[in-house]
């Protein structure tokens, strides 16, 4: 791509708070990433704000011109198809003809999937993509890999046994575990227990050797730190990730007025002032920047509609961290094992599953 640079295509007008703290959420990573940043959208808008901002880095910024933009309430498909320069199309557009190593969006979510499909399209192989996103878990500097949690509403056995495959990949290459593992979102650790996805997809990991399937993870194990990788269908997902960061929110909100009532409680939280600051870091959503799009030919991470400069600053360090350790190739390697597998085990639960 003529720079040793990760190159980063960011949807400057995608968001709630669309362009101005996307830009520098940019800025700073442009800064301290040491990546080069496309900001795709209106040229006279993204302009304004770098002046807002005083950013000063020619060869780490580019503007990419797209006329269009997806708006929240439109159906994703008939969007994209509509509007083939709204500025999510043109920012996937780049990496499909390799002039960017990844796309950061915290626009229409739906329309930045669809996009991803039908530009980038899937890894071979591999049925539907998944959006991950990294939990905090009890354990200091542990975190958990869930997906799906928003790209499939109805799911069959074999994509959540393909959602195994991409999270241990995921969680290996990215979080650091040497030997992830794995389980399924259900109602009880038995294997008998839950609906008939659930039930099937369990007898799928199980059967999987190339899976470290340790058994059904409850709701109240999600955080624990006993899992790596947990998998589910979107449905469940998203509400898990809404909830979380719901109850993230409750926590900091509690925090800021509680600790401060009266002279002791000042003090106190001046003392306390690195502990929190490190609180803050485990559980506030924004530090972790947005899920990833697991499944598609290329990265791709979707922030947060309500995503601020921290936020896209996150997303950014995120899908350098994807670039950086080949998650897109060592999801297809990992998929290939398992397609040789099951030609080896033509009996297998997992090549009986259609």
């Amino acid at each position: 791509m003529g720079s040793t640079r990760e190159k980063i295509a960011v949807d400057a007008m995608g968001g709630d708070h669309a362009p101005d703290e996307i830009v520098a959420g940019a800025i700073r990573a442009a800064e301290e990433l040491d990546v080069e940043v496309l900001l795709v959208g209106d040229p006279q808008q993204i302009e304004s704000c770098l002046q807002q901002h005083s950013a000063t880095l020619p060869d780490k910024i580019t503007i990419v011109p797209a006329e269009d933009v997806i708006s929240m309430h439109e159906e994703p498909l008939m969007g994209i198809r509509r509007k083939p320069k709204a500025s999510i199309n043109v920012a996937m557009d780049l990496v499909k003809d390799k002039q960017a190593n990844a796309v950061v969006s915290a626009g229409h979510s739906g329309a930045a999937m669809a996009a991803g499909l039908l530009r980038l399209g899937r890894i071979k192989g591999i049925d539907r993509p998944a959006i991950g996103a990294v939990f905090p878990t009890t354990i200091a500097n542990k975190s958990v890999i869930v997906l799906d949690v928003g790209a499939n509403v109805d799911c069959r056995p074999k994509y959540l046994e393909q959602f195994a495959l991409m999270g241990q990949v995921y969680s290996q290459y990215v979080l650091g575990i040497e030997d992830p593992k794995v389980g399924l979102l259900n109602i009880g650790e038995e294997a008998c227990k839950g609906n008939e996805l659930a039930v099937r997809t369990h007898e799928l990991l199980t059967a999987n050797p190339l899976i470290s399937f340790i058994g059904n993870a409850e709701g109240r194990d999600v955080l624990s730190g006993q899992f790596d990788v947990i998998v589910c269908d979107g449905f469940t997902g998203n509400i898990l990730l809404k909830f979380a960061e719901a109850i993230g929110g409750v926590l900091l909100q509690t925090m800021r007025e509680e600790l401060p009532q009266g002279l002791r409680g000042q003090v106190g939280t001046a003392f306390l002032k690195p502990n929190l600051k490190r609180l803050k870091q485990r559980i506030d959503h924004a530090e972790h920047g947005g899920g990833l799009l697991l499944g598609v030919n290329g990265i791709c991470i979707i922030s947060h509609g309500s995503s601020q400069a921290p936020s896209i600053f996150n997303a950014i360090r995120l899908a350098k961290e994807a670039i950086d350790h080949q998650v897109s190739e060592r999801i297809q390697s990992a998929y290939n094992q398992n397609r040789d597998r099951a030609k080896s085990s033509p009996r297998s639960e997992s090549s009986k599953e259609t």
